[in-house]
């Protein structure tokens, strides 16, 4: 080779060098967000995620990408979509939607930092070490979803003094969430004189089959526990309970938004915007395991007047005085 030809050739490679370096530099991060229902549901809290991450700097499609992965309620399918997220080689994994997805993405890396959203204590769950100090790589939000089902029924027994008997409708798939919710709910309820029973229902089918023996046994409210599943399927609970006039309490906003009676819960919002910021600090580099775990603290009571209205209920001045918003 000549030497004109070489110093050339050299040159040409000096410049593609800082090229090939400048493009690795660019490639946008990737999260990998793993949910267990329809991502329809998720589209409402995706803002307070977003805002979270704007918080820190990211926007999405500008300097962060998102891999969506959704089981549409099959909770068999979160360990193969986790497992598509690792080969993926995403630079943090956001599990939201509970505990299930929390542990198919622990299960399917050691290594890749992990924000979960739950509603029960984490370290019972076993998800982390401690609460302060979260080891391995995990670490996120705890709603405090399973602890408000005392609050719930007294203000559900605030609205409906009248009531006897209450239904409560649980997952049996969301065991870790029923545990706490049931505990909570047969201490008291017999203390504010209520007789609770359970319905165990996951499919609409059996939704539509549970209002039909709450009618049939003239239950006079019903409790319908946090999950994945109820939210899913938000329309159809507000739409029966409303048809067959029972009153219900619910444990987000969004089915007070949808029609339903009363809600009382953490702040999604909130919530999700706590998630997408530790998402974000994870890619400028912090480590799971020195983000402590955030435990919410805006809780939020929501009323519907119209529903109230509907059903034959005065609203307690008391309580609409409590309220963080009523809904008109």
């Amino acid at each position: 080779m000549k030497r004109r030809e070489f110093i050339t050739l050299l040159g040409g490679a000096a410049v593609a060098w800082p090229l090939t370096a400048r493009a690795q530099q660019s490639a946008m991060p990737v999260i990998g967000l793993l949910h267990p229902t329809s991502l329809d549901l998720l589209a409402e809290r995706m803002r307070g995620l977003r805002q979270g991450l704007k918080d820190i700097g990211y926007v999405e499609g500008e300097n962060v990408a998102i891999e969506y992965r959704s089981a549409d309620n099959q909770l068999d399918r979160l360990p193969t979509l986790a497992a598509d997220l690792v080969r993926r080689q995403v630079a943090v994994i956001v599990a939201t939607g509970g505990p299930a997805s929390a542990f198919a993405a622990k299960a399917a890396s050691k290594t890749i930092p992990i924000v979960f959203i739950v509603g029960d204590d984490p370290v019972k769950l076993g998800l982390v070490g401690s609460l302060a100090r979260p080891s391995g790589n995990l670490t996120g939000i705890n709603m405090f979803i399973a602890e408000l089902a005392a609050k719930r029924l007294e203000l559900l027994r605030e609205l409906v003094p009248q009531a006897a008997r209450v239904a409560v409708f649980v997952d049996p798939t969301n065991a870790t969430t029923i545990e706490s919710t049931l505990r909570d709910v047969e201490v008291a309820a017999p203390a504010i004189g209520l007789q609770a029973q359970v319905f165990n229902v996951t499919t609409s089918r059996e939704i539509d089959a549970a209002f039909a023996t709450l009618t049939r046994e003239r239950v006079d409210a019903l409790f319908v526990s946090a999950g994945s599943f109820f939210a899913d399927r938000r329309v159809q609970l507000v739409l029966l309970a409303t048809r067959h006039a029972i009153p219900a309490t619910y444990p987000f906003r969004g089915f007070v938004e949808a029609g339903g009676l009363i809600s009382y819960g953490a702040s999604l919002t909130d919530a999700y915007r706590e998630l997408g910021a530790y998402a974000g600090r994870i890619l400028k580099g912090a480590k799971p395991a020195d983000l402590p775990v955030v435990q919410s603290t805006k809780f939020e009571l929501v009323i519907n007047a119209q529903a109230a209205r509907v059903l034959g209920l005065t609203v307690p001045p008391s309580l609409l005085a409590r309220a963080d918003e009523v809904i008109e």
